[in-house]
């Protein structure tokens, strides 16, 4: 038997079809397809419509029916379908006329559970309805927690907002309550902690006890650097996961922190700040968003948008439009740069440019975000 070698081993290790790849949507003359993040068109534009990648699948529609096609763009499975939804798990819904059912990777109808409602999977739990009350299932159909509660919003990571006889509260992937519903109102659970309104009254919950904020008007979620912006007399702050105001109320409007900073509003006029409260960036833009993770933060100047880097340089010129994409109901909506892309309008076409403002692949009359 020949012998392969060291760097022959390691090609094949690193061969993009051993590893899912990052695709985008993209469209032109009323046919989709899919580009690489090297701008490669590596799936033609051929489809009548198209959805995201997820779990390594995306649908195509073709002549008025819905199937699925993998990285490579081989149909795994033909469109047969009226309607469908993304994969997660290896189910995916699709409908035929207006009943719903879940579906394998193979097309194969599968009857997991009896519900009232279907819904999709998301990260491995999916809700089911049964006389007016909603549980949870594993993708095998076997029951997480039985219908009990009149609503649950969709996991954010392992946790779940949940409302009984008008009361909210918190639950986790197995069931368990983790916040009970006690509250009118409850936030993003973060770090054992959530905002709550409870009467007329907005507070945390810190470690499972309500810790009433006199004064407080509003509350928002927390942000991945473990602040939350709230409004007190008309004024945005800051406050952090124990209920104290890390940054003292006095911005006309705020946006959350992200990498260090966040967009805040005075004058009539968006600058950032740090953590800390300070000021790094005067305020100067029209519009503000907020920072990705690769240290850029797109800002409106004038009608079109540009790119900032940390310091508050230009680094991006302000020439395209932005908006929230990727909102249909395979892609959650976002904006800015993602992994090293940001998705961008130019003269009525969109595309996508690159942390140095290069245009990645070319442009197209719609495009969508990168998923796999």
């Amino acid at each position: 038997m020949k012998l392969r070698s060291p760097l022959t081993v390691l090609a094949l290790l690193v061969s993009p079809y051993l590893f899912a790849q990052e695709l985008a949507q993209v469209s032109s003359q009323k046919r989709t397809g899919f580009m690489n993040s090297a701008g490669e068109e590596i799936i033609s534009l051929q489809y009548d419509k198209a959805g995201d990648f997820h779990d390594a699948l995306a649908p195509i529609l073709v002549n008025k029916k819905w199937g699925f096609i993998n990285s490579k763009g081989e149909t795994v499975i033909a469109p047969q379908f009226d309607r469908v939804k993304a994969f997660d798990s290896g189910r995916a819904l699709a409908s035929n006329g207006d009943a719903w059912f879940y579906i394998d990777k193979n097309g194969e109808r599968l009857n997991l559970i009896s519900t009232d409602q279907f819904f999709s999977f998301e990260n491995g739990v999916a809700f089911f309805k049964q006389n007016n009350k909603i549980g949870l299932i594993d993708p095998e159909g076997s029951v997480i927690m039985e219908p009990k509660y009149d609503l649950i919003r969709s996991f954010d990571g392992d946790y779940a907002r949940f409302k009984n006889f008008e009361r909210w509260g918190i639950l986790d992937k197995t069931g368990k309550e983790v916040i009970p519903a006690d509250y009118d109102e409850i936030g993003n659970y973060f770090s054992g902690s959530a905002y709550a309104k409870k009467g007329s009254l907005f507070g945390m919950v810190i470690n499972g006890e309500f810790k009433g904020l006199e004064g407080v008007e509003k509350i928002w979620d927390f942000s991945t650097d473990g602040l939350a912006y709230a409004r007190k007399d008309k004024k945005m702050g800051f406050l952090d996961t124990n209920g104290n105001w890390a940054i003292e109320p006095q911005f006309d409007k705020a946006r959350a922190f992200v990498n260090g900073l966040a967009p805040v509003y005075n004058g009539k006029r968006w600058g950032y700040i740090d953590t800390t409260g300070q000021l790094v960036t005067d305020y100067q833009f029209e519009d503000a968003e907020v920072f990705s993770m690769d240290g850029l933060a797109p800002v409106k100047i004038g009608r079109d948008w540009g790119f900032i880097d940390k310091s508050g340089k230009l680094v991006i010129p302000a020439q395209y439009g932005i908006t929230a994409f990727g909102a249909d109901m395979f892609a959650p909506k976002t904006k800015g740069f993602i992994n090293g892309l940001a998705r961008v309008k130019h003269k009525k076409s969109w595309g996508f440019i690159d942390t140095s403002g290069n245009v990645v692949g070319r442009w197209y009359d719609n495009a969508e975000l990168f998923s796999k």
